[in-house]
C-alpha cells in the first residue's frame, strides 16, 4: 500500500505530516511521490487565508479526478475550522488537526468498511499536547520539532485559535527523546515550531528557553533555531537566556503584520511599532550577527495610503533579511469579518507588490553587508554546480560544488552577492 502526502501551510503542518507518515508506515504503508500511484492520498490543509482554503478545495478535487480509486483523506486546519465546508469536498475521510494522531485507526476502518468517515473532534480547554516522539524526518539535514500548539490571543483577523484551540506545551522529556532520535539519525539542526511558539511553557511553568536548552544539550545537535515569535513575548529575560546557549541560531522571525500603530491597534496586536523596534535593538545589542525575518500583511480593514506607507517605511527601518508579504483576506468567524472599511482587491494586490519589491531590495542590502565576513553554514544539497546551505543567521549560502560538505557545519567566508543568496568559500 502506498501513501501520497500534500502538505499546505506552516512548519507545524509539515511536522504533523511526518507524524502521520510515521504512523502509516508502521502499519505497512510506503511513501510515494506520485499521487496517481497512491492507494491513499492525504491532503494536510491550511486555513490561515482564503487563498489557503481555495488551494485545499482545488487540490482535493484534482487528486480525486486524477486517481478516483485512491482513498482520499482530508485533514489539518481547514476541516477543523470549517467542517461543513470540508464535508462538501470529495474526500473519503475527513478528520481535524486534533484527530491526526488517530489517522491509522481511521484509515484502517475505511479500508475495512468503505464507508465515508467524518471525525472532526473540537478542541477544548485543558486539552493536552499529544504524546509520543518522532523517530525520523524526511528532510536530511534539519528537522522541525513541534513543541507548542494552540493560541490564546485574539488578533481580529485570525481564525487560527478556532482551528488550533488553546495553548498547550510539550514536556521537556518528549523534547529530549525526540531530539535524541533525530540526532541518532544524523540531524544536526532542529527548528522548534509552534502555533504561538512564544507561549511555550505558559501552561506548564516553563519558558521557551527551557525547551531550547533541552534540545541543544542533546549530543549531536549543533544548532537550534526558532520559528515565529511574538514581539511582546520576546522579553529581555528570554533573550538573555537564549544568548547563553551556544547552539542557538540568532535568526529572529518576529511577526510584524504591520508597521503602523493604528493598523496594529485594529488588528489587536499587543505591541506598537516602537516596542517592536526596541526588541530588535535589544537583540542587536546581544548578537552582532542577528538577522530578522517576518510576516507583513497589507490591505487590512481600514488601511489607507498613509498607513500603508507608514508600514513600508517601518520595514525599511528594521531591514528584514526575509519578509513574507500577503494581502488580508476575510476569515468568517473573526472580529475583522464584521468590521467596515474593506480595501479593494486591486489596491491590496498593488500594495503587496510594492511591499514585496521593497523588502527584496532590503534583503539584498542586508546580505551585501556580510560580504567579507565569516559565517557557519549547514550544507544541505548539491545541484547545478553548487553546494548550498544556510548560515546561522539564515542567509542562503552557495559554494562551488563540493558534495563532501553535505550534512556538515562548516565555516565560510562570504565573497559576493548572488541572485538568491551569497557566494562563499570554505575557510
Amino acid at each position: 500500500m502506498k501513501v501520497f502526502f500534500h502538505t499546505l501551510g506552516c512548519k507545524v503542518n509539515r511536522y504533523e505530516t511526518e507524524r502521520m507518515l510515521e504512523g502509516l508506515m508502521g502499519v505497512g504503508f510506503s511513501l510515494t511521490q506520485t499521487p496517481t500511484d497512491a492507494d491513499l492520498i492525504v491532503v494536510n490543509s491550511c486555513t490561515v487565508t482564503a487563498e489557503s482554503d481555495r488551494k485545499t478545495r482545488q487540490i482535493t478535487r484534482r487528486y480525486k479526478r486524477q486517481n478516483p480509486s485512491a482513498v482520499l483523506l482530508l485533514t489539518g486546519c481547514m476541516p477543523q475550522a470549517f467542517p461543513d465546508d470540508a464535508a462538501s469536498l470529495p474526500a473519503d475521510i475527513i478528520i481535524g488537526n486534533g484527530s491526526e494522531r488517530n489517522i491509522v485507526n481511521e484509515v484502517q476502518s475505511f479500508f475495512e468498511n468503505r464507508s465515508k468517515i467524518i471525525n472532526v473532534a473540537p478542541h477544548f480547554t485543558g486539552e493536552l499536547f499529544e504524546a509520543g516522539a518522532l523517530k525520523d524526518f524526511s528532510e536530511r539535514t534539519r528537522a522541525y520539532m513541534k513543541i507548542e500548539d494552540g493560541c490564546n490571543r485574539g488578533c481580529t483577523y485570525c481564525i487560527i485559535p478556532k482551528a488550533r484551540g488553546r495553548v498547550r506545551s510539550r514536556s521537556l522529556d518528549y523534547i529530549k527523546t525526540e531530539a535524541e532520535n533525530l540526532a541518532s539519525n544524523g540531524f544536526k539542526e532542529l527548528v522548534l515550531v509552534g502555533i504561538n511558539l512564544s507561549s511555550y511553557g505558559s501552561d506548564i511553568n516553563l519558558t521557551l528557553a527551557d525547551a531550547v536548552k533541552t534540545a541543544a544539550n542533546v549530543k549531536g545537535i549543533e544548532r537550534v533555531r526558532l520559528g515565529s515569535l511574538e514581539p511582546d513575548l520576546t522579553t529581555e529575560a528570554l533573550l538573555i537566556e537564549l544568548k547563553k546557549i551556544p547552539q542557538f541560531c540568532p535568526q529572529f522571525h518576529l511577526s510584524l503584520q504591520s508597521g503602523c500603530n493604528a493598523t496594529l491597534k485594529r488588528m489587536n496586536r499587543l505591541y506598537t511599532a516602537e516596542e517592536y523596534l526596541a526588541v530588535c535593538d535589544k537583540i542587536k545589542s546581544l548578537w552582532n550577527n542577528a538577522s530578522f525575518t517576518t510576516d507583513i500583511m497589507v490591505g487590512f480593514i481600514g488601511e489607507d495610503d498613509n498607513e500603508f506607507n507608514e508600514s513600508l517605511d517601518f520595514a525599511k527601518k528594521v531591514r528584514f533579511l526575509k519578509a513574507h508579504i500577503f494581502p488580508y483576506s476575510v476569515r468568517q468567524g473573526t472580529v475583522a469579518a464584521r468590521m467596515s472599511g474593506r480595501v479593494s482587491e486591486q489596491i491590496k494586490s498593488k500594495r503587496a507588490e510594492i511591499m514585496a519589491s521593497t523588502c527584496d531590495d532590503i534583503s539584498k542590502k542586508v546580505m551585501s553587508d556580510i560580504i567579507g565576513l565569516t559565517r557557519s553554514v549547514l550544507f544541505e544539497r548539491s545541484e547545478n554546480g553548487f553546494t548550498e546551505g544556510y548560515s546561522e543567521d539564515y542567509v542562503r549560502v552557495f559554494v562551488k560544488e563540493n558534495r563532501a560538505l553535505q550534512g556538515r557545519v562548516v565555516k565560510v567566508k562570504i565573497k559576493e552577492l548572488m541572485l538568491d543568496g551569497v557566494l562563499a568559500e570554505p575557510v
